[in-house]
């Protein structure tokens, strides 16, 4: 009995420990484990982009629109922008109304839609055309010229984009012609696997042009002289030296891998994502009052128990939404909230389980000798409501964290927010309840169950 009690001690010492953790950490300024507050809480702008992956091998969708996602955090953060979220979404055509891969850039504190498009927009796409096959590219060209098929692209794609771009540089000097000129230019050079494909294509295309577009516009069209190894390039468009170095920038901050299209956009402000949050937590406070007088009026001690495991079980998961971190929303404290109810849904399962044990024991005792006094034990009681809930808890909590892994691999950023929370608090709460409430139970029961003790360990009006 002693081990038993200490170790309650030691669970209540621990939740008062977490409990101090999450305080100090909220109120010290400059905390390394601040709450991180989703858009909808916080405010600022939600752009939701179309990846065009038409172009593309099946292989190669996954590396470039995690390039792709890479690339736009390098950008947003250059602009400091405060946690921005970037996420890659693949939805079904019928969710997604056709963009089956999205990209979801979140911008805190940034609420001007304009500059919020302008930021993401400002990154270039940078490919790299060769020409058709039988002259079929000079056909096209002189049939453009004549007003004619304008909008068919002269050029063949290849696989080298800026998805393999290392660095850029401003330059004045010769340009892949090979004539000298004050003109600036942009040098590029392209990591090993860009380098290998450069050589591949100019070998493959000595003597014939290889067009390097920027944004879907042609900038420059070489001609290629002889395979060029190391993985260097320029890159000419009659710039003026103020353009050259906005490129230059632009391309090291990141060039997409892969076109963009802007689908949607939603701006949520300060004051309103105050309020979403302010009723987010009423709603948990005055959900958590109600179940605690519930436990209280209805299982008495065992539900006084319960309330004080509910609490330590509230402060882990707050910590562990600090620690792990995760990014909260509206529909998040909602999984959140319904996880409580699946906590109180355990302890109410042991319970019950519980308090028949103590009933049927009291009435056989009563029944052989009648003086009423238990044939089992409160701490055995204690066991066999514990066993016999075990496997109702069991199933239910793993079929709510199926349907919660299943609503984050699939669903969209809203609803992995949901499923998240949930998951992560039914699993808390089924720990909670076989460790924290069991012990705090034997901690306390003593052996007979007569007088007081019947009382204490009844429930409702009986």
């Amino acid at each position: 009995m002693f081990k038993i009690r200490l170790l309650a001690l030691i669970l209540l010492l621990s939740g008062i420990g977490i409990g101090y953790f999450n305080y100090i950490t909220e109120v010290k300024q400059g905390s390394s484990f601040p709450f991180h507050l989703g858009l909808d809480l916080s405010g600022g702008s939600h752009l939701v982009y179309q990846a065009d992956v038409s172009n593309l091998q099946k292989s190669e969708i996954g590396d470039s629109m995690a390039a792709l996602r890479d690339v736009i955090e390098r950008r947003v953060n250059l602009f400091g922008v405060s946690e921005p979220v970037v996420q890659v979404e693949e939805t079904s055509g019928i969710i997604s109304n056709g963009a089956k891969h999205r990209l979801i850039v979140e911008l805190p504190g940034v609420t001007n839609i304009d500059a919020a498009i302008e930021l993401i927009g400002q990154t270039p796409l940078l490919e790299f055309k060769t020409e058709r096959p039988n002259g079929e590219t000079f056909k096209i060209i002189a049939a453009q010229r004549e007003g004619k098929r304008l909008k068919e692209d002269p050029y063949i794609n290849s696989p080298l984009s800026g998805r393999f771009l290392k660095h850029a540089s401003l330059e004045f000097g010769n340009t892949q012609q090979g004539t000298l000129s004050n003109e600036p230019i942009v040098a590029i050079s392209f990591n090993k696997e860009g380098a290998d494909l450069f050589a591949k294509i100019t070998k493959e295309n000595i003597n014939k042009t290889v067009a390097i577009y920027l944004d879907g516009a042609i900038i420059s069209s070489p001609v290629v002289q002889s395979e060029i190894t190391g993985g260097d390039a320029v890159i000419s468009g009659n710039f003026n030296p103020k353009e050259a170095k906005q490129l230059v920038g632009r391309l090291n901050s990141g060039a997409l891998p892969v076109p963009i299209k802007l689908l949607s956009t939603q701006t949520i402000g300060p004051s309103l994502g105050k309020v979403t949050l302010n009723s987010g937590i009423k709603a948990g406070e005055y959900g958590l009052i109600a179940v605690a007088i519930f436990l209280l009026l209805w299982y008495r001690l065992p539900g006084l128990l319960a309330i004080v495991a509910l609490i330590i079980y509230l402060m882990m998961m707050l910590a562990l939404f600090k620690i792990i971190p995760v990014t909260l929303t509206a529909a998040g404290i909602a999984g959140f909230i319904l996880s409580i109810g699946m906590a109180v849904d355990a302890n109410i399962l042991i319970f019950e389980r519980m308090k028949e044990e103590l009933r049927k024991s009291y009435q056989v005792k009563a029944l052989v000798d009648g003086d009423g006094v238990d044939a089992v034990s409160v701490p055995d009681a204690i066991r066999e409501g514990f066993a016999r809930a075990w496997l109702s808890i069991r199933d239910g909590n793993i079929s709510s964290i199926i349907t919660a892994a299943i609503l984050f691999w699939f669903g969209t950023s809203l609803v992995k927010g949901f499923a998240l929370t949930f998951g992560l608090g039914v699993l808390v709460s089924m720990i909670s309840a076989i460790t924290v409430t069991r012990t705090f139970l034997y901690a306390v029961a003593p052996r007979k169950n007569k007088g007081i003790v019947r009382f204490l360990f009844g429930s409702g009006i009986k």
